[in-house]
């Protein structure tokens, strides 16, 4: 099979760059509409893809900034994407957990019981991972990314996806259909909806010490 295409994950370039040039703290929250696969910085597509799956299906290949494994991201996932002005590219492992469970307080207001960080950076409910982030630094800059499923198709984990070369421990060798599940809430809520209600929910970026632009 020929090298595989990989284009560059850009959904979250402008709030990079702004950023960048206001040196002050934002972020979002959305979906995509279609299907991706989004590879880690330092991922291998021919060791973490069924690359015969995706050009059969014409699902595209994007590569992110931040690090990790490959993951699958279609419409039923709502994407919470941060952007901070902070010097150094040390204590990247706080900063992941810092941000991790902001995400999951978000989670916590909206209903959801149980939440907890697990691995480095997961958020999981009762031991199944239903969000992942990823980190990447640059000068004056920390950009944090994580993906919450709440109507993901969870098959096409094991559809487009192979083992990935490493896992957190509670993961404990488990495939994809046993190891992750989708966001339990007291009442299901659409993807979009819950986009708009974690938009609406999470802590504002000031109460992780730093100044905002606005959402």
């Amino acid at each position: 099979m020929a090298t595989p295409v990989v284009a560059s994950f850009s959904e979250d370039d402008a709030l990079i760059a702004a950023a960048e040039q206001g040196e002050r703290a934002g972020w979002r929250v959305y979906r995509l509409d279609r299907t991706v696969i989004v590879l880690g910085r330092g991922s291998r597509a021919e060791r973490e893809v069924d690359l015969a799956a995706c050009e059969r299906d014409g699902v595209p290949l994007l590569r992110r900034r931040g690090g990790g494994c490959t993951v699958v991201l279609d419409p039923g996932n709502v994407i919470v994407s941060v952007c901070l002005p902070l010097e150094g590219i040390s204590g990247n492992l706080c900063q992941l957990h810092r941000l991790s469970d902001w995400l999951g307080e978000g989670l916590k207001r909206l209903g959801a019981e149980g939440v907890e960080r697990q691995g480095i950076c997961d958020l999981a409910q009762a031991g199944r991972k239903i969000s992942g982030a990823c980190l990447y630094r640059a000068r004056g800059l920390l950009y944090y990314s994580a993906t919450v499923l709440v109507e993901a198709r969870l098959e096409l984990l094991g559809r487009y996806l192979l083992h990935p070369p490493r896992e957190p421990d509670y993961r404990a060798g488990r495939p994809h259909e046993e190891f992750v599940g989708a966001l339990r809430l007291p009442r299901p809520l659409p993807a979009a909806e819950v986009a708009a209600a974690l938009s609406a929910g999470l802590a504002p970026l000031s109460s992780l010490g730093c100044a905002e632009a606005g959402r």
